[in-house]
């Protein structure tokens, strides 16, 4: 935006029309090009919002509704462009003058005036106003570009996640689907128990990456058909700490939660599971979500060592296991949810070479 000051829209508000015409004359002859007549003090509202409007000249002694009037209607707009007020007013006393600058007029100027006073004050209010909306509408510029550059960054941060938590499941599933559908079912759970939007978008994004550590497990151990050995189980225990040094930040709420949820995801309820036999709600609640959505998609899947559950046989699985392994209460909202969770199942079907992630 670069308007020309002879180019700025005037409004010229009078009840009497040989002033209207006598301040038009002036200003046209100076070479404003867009000046708008208004007789009806009524209309100045509309014209100011229909359109942008650089520089009101405003008579007070008006009927039925006065120059103060007006000005209050358009405070009430609330507008950080609202332009600036010259009164124009045959009264001279200094109440009236203070009183039209306490309720925001920018300028004063007693009739009759002369040409040189008028165009002087409209050049000079003008000059500033076009300039603070210049620089108005370059913040606002500006801080579209940052929102949109931030935009940008919070994404490719999230392909960098998902990527990663896709990287981890390769190791044991040939598809990567497993985290999906682990991502959007924790994102229910917690929606369920009233997790705000962005709680929920945090945990969709940071689940993936439960199974991270399992990049440091040889694939002897990894990919093993049979039962692992109690040393073999002990070092595949490891993946759990070894995921939370590799997601270990500070100020990342993506990467801090899903450290934790590396960390803990292997807890059990009832304190036997590892890797710091945490009991409960010392367990942080994100771990416990993901505990439940990944044990679920396991069982009904396949592994080296063991074929795929049965619907039936999971859910069994896991009620049985409510307050043992998992949370009896999110266990309470899996079963109130299994039909969304079964429909999340179908929609990342495992399949060779999958390339959908998490939206």
């Amino acid at each position: 935006m670069n308007i020309k000051p002879n180019a700025a829209r005037i409004l010229v508000v009078d009840d009497e029309p040989a002033n209207l015409k006598l301040v038009d004359k002036m200003l046209r002859k100076d070479g404003y090009e867009n000046v708008v007549l208004i007789q009806n003090p009524h209309e100045v509202l509309a014209a100011c919002l229909q359109e942008r409007t650089d520089l009101i000249l405003l008579d007070i002694n008006m009927p039925d509704l006065d120059g103060f009037a007006v000005m209050a209607q358009l405070l009430a707009l609330n507008d950080p462009l609202l332009p600036p007020i010259v009164v124009l007013t045959a009264q001279d006393r200094n109440e009236v003058m203070l009183r039209a600058f306490s309720e925001g007029a920018r300028d004063f100027i007693c009739k009759p005036f002369g040409r040189y006073e008028l165009l002087a004050r409209v050049r000079n209010l003008l000059d500033v106003h076009l300039a603070h909306r210049l620089l108005h509408e370059q913040k606002t510029v500006l801080a579209e570009m940052v929102d949109a550059r931030t935009s940008e960054l919070h994404h490719s941060r999230l392909q960098i996640v998902r990527v990663l938590g896709r990287a981890a499941e390769y190791r044991d599933n040939e598809t990567g689907a497993h985290v999906m559908r682990v991502s959007h079912v924790a994102e229910l759970l917690a929606r369920v128990i009233g997790w705000n939007e962005a709680q929920c978008e945090l945990i969709l994004n940071a689940s993936p990456m439960h199974d991270i550590g399992k990049i440091g497990i040889s694939d002897l151990i990894l990919l093993k058909p049979g039962p692992l050995s109690v040393e073999e189980r002990t070092i595949m225990q490891t993946h759990a700490e070894i995921g939370a040094r590799i997601l270990e930040a500070r100020g990342n709420a993506i990467l801090e939660m899903a450290g934790r949820i590396a960390y803990s995801h292997h807890e059990k309820w009832d304190g036997t599971g590892y890797p710091a036999g945490l009991r409960g709600e010392e367990i942080p609640l994100e771990a416990r979500i993901v505990a439940i959505a990944d044990v679920f998609d396991s069982l009904m899947s396949v592994r080296p060592y063991k074929q795929a559950w049965s619907v039936d046989a999971a859910t069994r699985f896991m009620r049985d296991n409510a307050g043992s392994h998992f949370d009896p209460v999110l266990v309470g909202h899996f079963l109130d949810t299994l039909p969304q969770i079964l429909e999340i199942r179908e929609r990342f079907r495992d399949s060779p070479l999958a390339s959908a992630l998490p939206a």
